[in-house]
């Protein structure tokens, strides 16, 4: 997990360590629609609003934890929630371990240098090894953890500090720069704060362990 130094965007909250993850998970093949998210909220925050299939943006920490709540409910055997942000870039890397997961950004994601400025719906890049959309680009990720800076420490199921001010996305988005869509690449925000670049993947916990 994170960037060795000599990779090019290399941050200093990303030193690169090793992860072990034990409980089993699934993850949204794409971020959270538009569409998804007005069906169980009852109402669109999205700043980019051409498409309803487009990711929905505009929601801050809170309103996904609010969220992923209410879809539990409506799932029926199994736990909605935001992935921990080590849960994210190993479904995000895919067995891979280079910044773009095995292709160039523009075949794998939108950015600032393909997007038009603006998000654009999901699922229309190459996915990942796993089959997985989106992951670089497009909108940023809100994952469950506090940021903090990374140590080379070994660590197995991180979820990151009990306390802190910022909540930790992943991926970059459709404004950034091609380095910001980087797989090791940390955002972080106030967990109350509305940005038209982040947004949200789902991950699904057993409502039993997984075999």
């Amino acid at each position: 997990m994170g960037s060795p130094g000599s990779e090019n965007g290399h941050d200093s909250d990303e030193q690169q360590h090793r992860v072990t993850l034990t409980k089993g998970f699934w993850l949204a093949d794409s971020e959270c629609t538009q569409g998804l998210w007005q069906a169980v909220m009852g109402a669109n925050p999205s700043q980019n609003k051409k498409d309803t299939l487009r990711p929905v943006d505009s929601v801050s920490w809170d309103q996904c934890r609010d969220f992923t709540t209410k879809l539990t409910i409506a799932i029926h055997g199994g736990t909605a929630r935001l992935p921990t942000e080590a849960e994210w870039e190993y479904a995000a890397r895919a067995g891979t371990t280079d910044a773009y997961t095995g292709a160039k950004l523009d075949v794998r994601g939108w950015y600032g240098g393909n997007s038009n400025g603006e998000s654009q719906p999901v699922k229309q890049k190459a996915p990942n090894a796993w089959g997985l959309y989106d992951m670089l680009g497009n909108v940023a990720e809100w994952t469950a953890d506090v940021h903090d800076d990374f140590t080379d420490g070994a660590a197995t199921d991180p979820t990151g500090p009990s306390e802190g001010s910022n909540r930790v996305n992943r991926g970059g988005a459709y404004d950034g720069d091609e380095e910001f869509c980087q797989a090791a690449t940390r955002g972080k925000a106030g967990h109350g704060r509305h940005e038209a670049d982040i947004g949200l993947r789902i991950a699904i916990s057993a409502a039993t362990p997984v075999p």
